[in-house]
């Protein structure tokens, strides 16, 4: 039976088929993407309406209410402050002031000059004028003392509610990661749903079409299919499960291939076997146990699959072609063509000098 031979066209055709083949997975996988887009837009939980169902509003009510006083009295405390620190500052010049008419008036003393009534009037306003100063700074010290001890009250009031408000805030937070993780499992199992069907229908159509001319096609979209899949489950699936999942994935992958070449070797079809024959011919190695084939020429030489093509191969008139089976296998490797009576290759399916066909075992 003639096997079925393809026509491998030229290698720019070649080239075109595998990097539109791979243009057209790229395209695949972003239509896939834009699929399951719409399924990640779903809304998941609200943290914010989950803290207010779990916190109590008479204590946010008391901690807002709090902030605020500490907030004012803390806006008190430095408005005092500061007209503490302008009495501190006035009752210093006024200080300075008065060192100086005391020095002048004992210098004066000491030459018998005495103050007119107007100096002593202006000492006299300026020692009132600093007692009174101290009197309000003292008054001012006095309040900021005690606006600060009511501000620290309420800080620890509201310290206290915060302890409580966190305890409540912790609660909420533990619901909203339940609800978050259920939401993204929901969310995968949407997309997955409509990811894996399409995965098993392009892999049963990629392993009855492999023999298919437009099998490129089929290729790009199973595996734009699959890459899409897993991105989903390293996304969606904690690392922990994903590498499980990835380990079965590869072990069934692997499986798979093994058995594949093993009935490959097994139980071979046609243009494999005539692929491997043809191959063993052209190293001039037996196809069946790979003894070298010593006939004609090069019955004396020795070489193997590497340095076949480095030997120089002596020539003679007097070597013709006979048949001849393999001394190690007894394989018969060249025997006469019962068409044209001249050798052929035994396990070939056509003549080399007729195109006489045979049936291949």
């Amino acid at each position: 039976m003639k096997p079925d031979v393809k026509a491998k066209g030229t290698w720019v055709h070649r080239f075109s088929i595998r990097f539109f083949t791979g243009v057209l997975t790229v395209l695949v996988f972003w239509l896939l993407g834009f699929l399951v887009q719409d399924i990640r837009a779903i809304r998941g939980p609200n943290y914010a309406v989950i803290e207010k169902r779990h916190l109590a509003p008479t204590l946010v009510n008391k901690q807002e209410a709090l902030a605020k006083q500490i907030a004012d009295l803390t806006r008190r405390i430095k408005n005092q402050t500061e007209k503490q620190r302008v009495l501190g500052d006035s009752s210093r010049n006024l200080q300075q002031t008065m060192t100086q008419l005391l020095e002048l008036q004992k210098i004066g003393m000491q030459r018998n000059v005495t103050f007119s009534e107007r100096e002593q009037t202006n000492f006299t306003n300026s020692l009132n004028l600093f007692l009174e100063n101290q009197k309000r700074y003292q008054e001012l010290s006095r309040t900021i003392s005690q606006t600060l001890e009511q501000k620290q009250e309420l800080v620890r009031e509201k310290e206290q509610i915060d302890r409580e408000l966190d305890l409540q805030r912790k609660e909420a937070r533990t619901e909203y990661q339940t609800l978050s993780m259920k939401h993204r499992l929901r969310l995968a199992f949407l997309q997955l749903a409509i990811l894996l069907p399409i995965l098993a229908v392009a892999a049963v159509v990629i392993a009855r079409k492999r023999n298919s001319i437009y099998f490129p096609l089929l290729l790009a979209f199973g595996a734009a299919t699959l890459i899409k899949v897993a991105v989903v489950i390293h996304e969606y699936f904690p690392t922990k499960y994903f590498k499980y999942v990835l380990i079965l994935a590869l072990l069934l992958a692997v499986a798979r291939l093994l058995i594949h070449f093993i009935r490959t070797i097994a139980f071979p079809k046609q243009e494999w076997l005539v692929k491997q024959y043809r191959e063993a011919y052209e190293r001039f190695l037996c196809p069946v146990c790979e003894y070298p084939i010593r006939t004609g020429p090069r019955r004396f030489l020795f070489w193997t699959r590497r340095t076949v093509n480095k030997m120089v191969v002596p020539t003679s008139r007097r070597d013709q072609e006979q048949p001849y089976v393999c001394p190690s296998c007894g394989s018969t490797l060249y025997e006469e063509c019962p068409s044209c009576q001249k050798v052929r290759h035994a396990l070939l399916p056509h003549c080399a000098h007729c195109g006489a066909e045979k049936e291949i075992a």
